[in-house]
């Protein structure tokens, strides 16, 4: 375990301040989509605390993988898009971004459902390391963790955040 602190609360309180305008800039709202699983957590919040109407929608990076001989198939979830993506504005939200690696398989996996007008990307917390072109618009903490080390979100049974530092 590492002695990295970070509280996914006051994360989440500053994405849920900050998401606010980024949904206010679209004439018609954009629909939330979290990166199973802990993006599929913060996408639920945030629907419950905007008091949003429309479904989330849940993406699953395991059959886009580009390391699945190393990694294996990941019980994260399935993929559910409860709506049309064709033409919609979407915000994807994810709890750690790092390689880059599962943006790109979960963006692979929604192009296999339609082609929508535009995404956006929101993350707790960038810990760099990039392998992939890839970056968040929106990134309320930035870490540095060695490459043997892992960080998620963890939701208590009452709903709670927190982060799980797990590695050497």
């Amino acid at each position: 375990m590492s002695s990295l602190t970070l509280n996914a609360e006051a994360l989440y309180a500053d994405l849920l301040r900050d998401i606010k305008p980024l949904l206010a800039s679209y004439a018609a709202p954009p629909r939330l989509v979290g990166v199973a699983s802990g993006g599929a957590w913060l996408a639920e919040r945030l629907k419950a605390d905007l008091g949003l109407s429309e479904p989330i929608g849940v993406l699953s990076s395991a059959m886009h993988r580009d390391d699945f001989a190393r990694r294996g198939l990941a019980a994260s979830g399935a993929t559910q898009l409860p709506f049309d993506v064709n033409g919609v504005h979407l915000i994807v939200l994810d709890d750690v971004l790092y390689t880059g690696r599962t943006i790109r398989a979960v963006l692979n996996e929604l192009f296999d459902y339609g082609r929508p007008a535009s995404v956006k990307l929101a993350v707790l917390v960038d810990r760099g390391g990039r392998e992939l072109p890839v970056q968040a618009d929106l990134a309320l903490a930035r870490v540095t963790l060695p490459a043997a080390q892992s960080l998620q979100l963890a939701r208590s049974a009452s709903g709670q955040f927190s982060f799980e530092v797990q590695g050497a």
